[in-house]
């Protein structure tokens, strides 16, 4: 199947000099997964809502100054190479040309609709994230915007003083708040106003009760679940009790998981490789098989290497998060860390995986001594 049976000739197109506050008025409006910039007729680049969540950009700000590159596909592109391209990406959707012109889109949910027969053979269990970041009820909105922009993340989970899920805020739930503020409020409020906002509870702006499904549901009952409701991404529970949070599951795993493949190399996923400079995919890759294979009894499914960009900067160089984890037969592994360039924060993620893999081993080690101990004690 080419990336053109399931694409759409229709989408949402601003103007590189179009003011962001129209640009949030839009989202607010249609709820697109993502809007095309072009200047003068001519594609420049992508926005979604997460790039807006930044308090201290101004509504007059131009739309060209907050563009980020999307992968660009061409009409006969597979599926699979597509899906591989808007996670590695950090995208929910990529401009599709026919030759040097623009010639529609492809989203997320186009993908996921078009396969979503096949996701029968795949549990929820099988592709979750464990690591999930969550907010308190009475944390301030600030905060929370806070975390989303720290982990890249689109949700967040809220709990109560006992750890029990009972709410979720998105980045499209604070986008509403926001809009709706900004349009009762004045030039002159407008200051004031945005800071009574940041300093809302996050109770008042989350969603509840929580669409919620357990560990051991198929991967298509949970998208079908994400596309009903239009979710990015969806908390998983325990079996036994949905006050709990037992990961999250997202569109994004979900089209990982199509990219798995079954080849003798470790398969290893690389999201925003924009960043990278000085390190390469495959010296990625066989730092990560090198760690995995100090333990030769886990066997690796599949490996995810996520960097994400701050702000902050050395001689020119950016603060780099990254966070690599390895869904294994013995469970989830991860090592998380910072540096100034992709390299360094790489190799400081990496030095955590490697002592969370050995650690890992060696309990498995002391598991089976106690093991073989207590059989011999058995026998005298």
């Amino acid at each position: 199947m080419d990336i053109e049976d399931i694409a759409t000739r229709e989408f949402v197109e601003v103007d590189a000099d179009e003011r962001l506050g129209k640009v949030r008025s839009i989202f607010e409006r249609e709820n697109p997964k993502g809007i095309i910039v072009t200047r003068d007729g001519e594609y420049e680049g992508v926005l979604s809502e997460r790039q807006l969540l930044q308090s201290h950009v101004e509504d007059d700000t131009k739309a060209g100054a907050m563009v980020k590159s999307a992968p660009k596909v061409s009409r006969h592109d597979g599926v699979r190479e597509v899906a591989r391209m808007l996670v590695e990406g950090g995208t929910k959707i990529a401009p599709i040309f026919e030759g040097p012109k623009l010639w529609g889109v492809v989203t997320q949910d186009d993908i996921l609709e078009a396969v979503i027969e096949n996701l029968d053979i795949l549990d929820v269990e099988d592709i979750h994230t464990e690591e999930v970041t969550t907010v308190t009820e009475d944390a301030q909105l600030g905060q929370g915007i806070n975390l989303m922009r720290e982990n890249g993340i689109s949700r967040l989970p809220v709990v109560n003083e006992n750890g029990y899920l009972t709410g979720m805020v998105t980045t499209h739930d604070i986008m509403n708040v926001v809009v709706r503020n900004m349009d009762k409020a004045g030039k002159r409020d407008r200051a004031g106003e945005t800071q009574r906002i940041l300093d809302l509870p996050v109770y008042d702006v989350m969603s509840s009760p929580v669409v919620t499904v357990p560990l051991g549901t198929s991967v298509r009952d949970a998208v079908e679940t994400m596309l009903e409701h239009d979710y990015g991404g969806i908390v998983v529970t325990p079996e036994d009790d949905d006050r709990l949070i037992a990961g999250v599951v997202t569109k994004t795993d979900v089209l990982r998981a199509l990219t798995y493949t079954e080849e003798t190399q470790m398969d290893v996923q690389v999201t925003n490789v924009n960043v990278l400079e000085t390190l390469t995919r495959e010296e990625i890759q066989q730092a990560v098989t090198e760690v995995a294979d100090k333990y030769s009894e886990m066997q690796v499914l599949h490996a995810h290497v996520r960097f994400q960009e701050h702000k902050e900067k050395l001689r020119g160089t950016p603060l780099i998060h990254c966070r690599i984890r390895l869904r294994t037969n013995v469970g989830q592994m991860g090592g998380s860390g910072e540096g100034y360039g992709a390299e360094s924060a790489f190799y400081v993620a990496l030095d955590k995986l490697e002592r969370n893999v050995l650690e890992t081993k060696g309990m498995q080690a002391d598991e089976e001594y106690e093991g073989q101990l207590l059989r011999k004690l058995g026998e005298l």
